[in-house]
C-alpha cells in the first residue's frame, strides 16, 4: 500500500481515486434480530463451514425462537480461535437468509456493497486480525468481541465498482483452486481404488484386477528372504551444522526441506566407505510416522540412520512395485500397537505376496503415472494458493 495514496500495490486498469477511510458503524450494524419462525430448522446455518446444517427432527417453537436472523450478506462473529486468526473470525453469509444461534453477533451491512469483496476482505488475517485484537477481550475461555470497539475500527474502501471487480478475481481464482481439489481428491481415490484391485485381498493369491498376459499365482514370500536392510553410517550431532553442502535428512526432516547440513568430503567419504542408497531405491521412515517413504533420485544428500532405512535387494524386486506395496504392506509385528519404531526384525520377517518381475514393472508403472498426476495437480493446486496469497497481500489495503 501507498501510505500517501491509499491504493493498493496491485489494482485493475481504470481505477486510480485513493481508497476511503471508513469506520465499520458506517459500513455495518450490529443486529439481533429475532426468529419470529420464519425459519425452521432446516435453515439453521453452520457459521463455520457457511452451509444449511442437516436436521432431520424438527425442534420445538420455544427453542427456534432463541435463534437470530442472518441475511444473506450479513457477517458473523465467531469467537473460538481458529487455524487462521488468534482471536477468532468474522464468517460472512454468502448462501441465503436463515438463522444462527444467539452466542453470534451479527452485523448487517448499512452502505453499498459487493458481497464477494467483503467476503474476502474480512478473511484476510493481516488487516482483520489486528482489528479484531482491538475489539476482543479474553476474560473467558471464548473470546468476546466487543461490538462497540470493533464498530470503531477503521478500514480503507474501494468504491462499489472496484469491490466488484476485486470480488469477481477472487472468486474465480477460487473456483479454478475448488476445480484443482476435486481433480487431487479424484485421483487419490483412483489410486485408492487401483491399490485394492492391484494387490490381492484377504487371504486371496491373486488380484481382482490383472494385465493381460498374467495368470499366475502370486508367491508368498517373507521381506528376509528377498534382501536386507540398509541405513547409512550414524552421523554425530557435531559433525552437521546449520548450514552447509550436503543436506542431511532426520526423521523430522524426511520428505521436507532439511534443516541440517553435513560436508561434503564427510559425503564423499562416508558414501564410498558404508553402504548407501541407489537411485531408485524406495527410502522408508523407521521411525514416528513408520512407512513413509521418498524415492531416492540420486541426489547429494544424506539420510539418518536407523530412522531411515531402504532395501537392498536382488532383481527378483521392482523397486517400482515395493515402492506402491509399502502403501499397503503390514509389518510384523506392528499392527495394532502402539510401537513407534521399525526394527530390522519386523521388516525381514514381514510377509508380502509377490507376483513376477514382470507383472510387479506393470503394476508399479501404472501406480506411479498415477502418482505423478497426483505431485502435478498438487503442485498446480499449490501455485495457485500461493498466488491467491500474494495477490491478497497487494490487492487490499
Amino acid at each position: 500500500m501507498n501510505a500517501e495514496q491509499h491504493v493498493p500495490q496491485f489494482r485493475f486498469k481504470d481505477f486510480s481515486d485513493s481508497w476511503e477511510q471508513r469506520s465499520f458503524k458506517t459500513l455495518y450494524k450490529k443486529v439481533i434480530e429475532k426468529n419470529d419462525l420464519s425459519f425452521e430448522s432446516d435453515r439453521i446455518i453452520s457459521v463455520a463451514n457457511m452451509y444449511y446444517k442437516p436436521n432431520d427432527s424438527k425442534s420445538d417453537e420455544k427453542y427456534m425462537e432463541t435463534y437470530n436472523i442472518f441475511r444473506l450478506g450479513d457477517i458473523a462473529f465467531e469467537g473460538h480461535k481458529s487455524k487462521n486468526f488468534a482471536y477468532g473470525r468474522f464468517v460472512e453469509n454468502t448462501i441465503g437468509d436463515g438463522i444462527v444461534s444467539h452466542v453470534f453477533d451479527v452485523f448487517r451491512p448499512i452502505s453499498e456493497y459487493d458481497l464477494n469483496y467483503w467476503k474476502y476482505f474480512i478473511h484476510y488475517e493481516d488487516i482483520m486480525g489486528q482489528k479484531l485484537r482491538m475489539s476482543t477481550t479474553k476474560a473467558t475461555m471464548m473470546n468476546n468481541l466487543v461490538s462497540k470497539d470493533f464498530l470503531k475500527q477503521s478500514v480503507l474502501v474501494p468504491n462499489l465498482d472496484e469491490q466488484q471487480k476485486i470480488g469477481t478475481f477472487f472468486k474465480q481464482l477460487d473456483h479454478l483452486i475448488t476445480l484443482h481439489q476435486r481433480k487431487l481428491a479424484k485421483l487419490k481415490e483412483l489410486k485408492k481404488g487401483y491399490l485394492q484391485k492391484l494387490f490381492p485381498q484377504n487371504s486371496e493369491k491373486v488380484p481382482e484386477f490383472r494385465f493381460k498376459g498374467y495368470s499366475d499365482a502370486w508367491e508368498k514370500r517373507k521381506l528376509g528372504d528377498l534382501g536386507s536392510v540398509a541405513m547409512n553410517k550414524r552421523i554425530y550431532k557435531d559433525q552437521t551444522s546449520d548450514e552447509g553442502e550436503i543436506p542431511f535428512y532426520k526423521i523430522g526432516s524426511f520428505g521436507k526441506q532439511a534443516d541440517a547440513f553435513i560436508s561434503r568430503k564427510l559425503f564423499n567419504e562416508y558414501k564410498k566407505l558404508y553402504p548407501f542408497p541407489k537411485k531408485g531405491d524406495i527410502l522408508v521412515s523407521a521411525s514416528g510416522s513408520i512407512g513413509r517413504t521418498i524415492v531416492y533420485n540420486g541426489e547429494d544428500a544424506y539420510f539418518q540412520d536407523s530412522n531411515i532405512i531402504w532395501i537392498q535387494h536382488d532383481n527378483r524386486l521392482d523397486n517400482t512395485f515395493l515402492h506402491q506395496l509399502f502403501n499397503i504392506i503390514r509389518w510384523s509385528g506392528v499392527e495394532g500397537t502402539t510401537i513407534k519404531r521399525l526394527y530390522n526384525k519386523n521388516i525381514l520377517s514381514t510377509q508380502i505376496l509377490l507376483p513376477s518381475v514382470e507383472e510387479q514393472r506393470s503394476i508399479g508403472s501404472l501406480l506411479d503415472n498415477v502418482d505423478n498426476l497426483i505431485a502435478a495437480i498438487q503442485c498446480k493446486l499449490d501455485l495457485l494458493k500461493k498466488l491467491k496469497k500474494g495477490y491478497l497481500q497487494k490487492m487490499f489495503c
